[in-house]
């Protein structure tokens, strides 16, 4: 049925992009399919129509901060460098203000409790999630893959295509609550899974977990020895709760609680709006950073899980994080964690602009693609998911760029949901809002 609609469908050349231009812009640009293009690949596409073109776009593409840095941040940072640490190699583990705020925050907005010295700074949580790849997966030589819990970011997969690891995957959108157990056995039986992996809430769908569905994954990550790789990306931006206040529940949902085969990755990009300085906090069980695992030495020095994090992975990539950012980060944490920084309150303009966003989507004739959490309605975020009626997420997607919009094809985010984009709401503007209604009412009048 949908091929018989694309195929009734005419291509409208009226379009609010010149035609010819975009045309001439996919062809130069050398994309096989646009709709397979990488997220950065979309953003130099649309960086060129726009050069050649004049129009400003929809930018919904890459999930950027659109938000200004705390000052609190900065004000460390300058601090920092005029005290000469620019002259120093940080520790690769962390300075120790970073470390003891990275355990104080754990324990007031997550509920878990950690050494400082198991808590890590990374280059952003991308760093982060390398580092935890290149030892978990190689912890047991017979565990040789991950199994990735998608939709998910499609990086963490270039990643282990860098890195020469294996993985499985599918998609949790037919495996909600309890179906999640089964699912999940059904890989774990075969043997040779050593990592999970997923973020919550979930980039690109922002679906977030229940607790029901942390316990079983925890639950079975202890039950069959796994390593949980939690990305806590967009950390607390589950707007329909207020997890932003320190040691007050209810706290941001996480495994930790269940299982203490964890590494927890909790990006200062989204939730700090501090993208730039590259610096996150990657968290490590008391228990698996202490633990042993013999085949770990024909990679590392020794075969220590956290030993091999630290003095093996990080120290080959970075040798640590840029000093004066962890200055900058350690600040940010500290004000949190004393309650003079609500860095919820500062994003939940994201929240307020999906809603606003989808609605006027939703008017024009497209569909929410992840729409539920189980029982209850997805929150608005960060993200949110796309389709418009008779076309796959790689024909709407090239067709959305001749009107000047944005995206990303779900297609390469793991999701079985062929016919969706990812939609992000950073970027855009109030002042934008009127010409996106535009665009869309254009679309649909074409399409419809």
């Amino acid at each position: 049925m949908r091929q018989e609609i694309a195929m009734n469908r005419k291509t409208n050349e009226n379009t609010p992009v010149p035609f010819d231009v975009v045309s001439r812009k996919i062809k130069e640009s050398g994309l096989g399919q646009v709709g397979q293009a990488s997220i950065r690949e979309i953003v130099e596409l649309v960086n060129q129509l726009e050069k050649a073109t004049g129009i400003p776009f929809i930018r919904m593409e890459m999930g950027v901060p659109g938000l200004e840095p705390p000052q609190v941040g900065i004000e460390a940072e300058i601090g920092a460098l005029r005290n000469g640490v620019a002259s120093k190699y940080p520790m690769i583990d962390g300075i120790e203000d970073i470390k003891h705020e990275m355990a104080r925050f754990t324990k007031l907005f997550l509920n878990i409790d950690v050494s400082p010295g198991h808590c890590i700074p990374s280059a952003g949580s991308m760093q982060g999630s390398m580092a935890a790849f290149m030892v978990s997966c190689r912890c047991r030589k017979e565990r040789d893959r991950t199994l990735f819990i998608d939709p998910g970011f499609p990086v963490q997969k270039m990643q282990h295509h860098v890195l020469g690891l294996k993985y499985e995957t599918f998609d949790i959108y037919n495996y909600r609550g309890e179906k999640l157990r089964d699912k999940l056995k059904s890989y774990l039986d075969k043997g040779n899974i050593s990592t999970f992996v997923y973020s919550n809430p979930n980039n690109p769908s922002w679906i977030c977990f229940t607790e029901d569905e942390l316990k079983i994954i925890g639950g079975l990550a202890t039950e069959y020895d796994v390593v949980v790789m939690e990305d806590l990306a967009y950390f607390a931006m589950d707007f329909r709760e207020d997890y932003g206040r320190p040691g007050i529940p209810p706290y941001q949902p996480t495994v930790a609680r269940y299982t203490d085969n964890y590494v927890l990755l909790v990006s200062s990009s989204k939730a700090f709006s501090y993208a730039g300085q590259r610096v996150a906090m990657m968290v490590i069980s008391d228990k698996l950073f202490n633990r042993q695992f013999n085949d770990l030495k024909q990679y590392f020095s020794g075969n220590l899980f956290g030993h091999s994090i630290v003095y093996g992975a990080l120290y080959s990539m970075t040798a640590g994080v840029g000093h004066s950012a962890q200055y900058g980060m350690a600040s940010l944490l500290k004000a949190a964690n004393d309650g003079n920084f609500d860095f919820r309150n500062m994003v939940k303009v994201y929240g307020e602009r999906a809603e606003k966003m989808k609605r006027l989507f939703i008017e024009n004739g497209f569909h929410i693609v992840y729409d539920r959490d189980v029982e209850r309605s997805l929150a608005d975020g960060f993200y949110f998911t796309i389709s418009y009626p008779g076309f796959t997420g790689a024909e709407l997607l090239e067709k959305l760029l001749y009107y000047g919009i944005g995206a990303i094809t779900l297609d390469i985010t793991g999701s079985e949901r062929h016919e969706g984009l990812r939609a992000c709401v950073s970027m855009i503007k109030d002042e934008q809002l009127s010409d996106l209604e535009y665009r869309l009412k254009v679309f649909n009048e074409h399409y419809s």
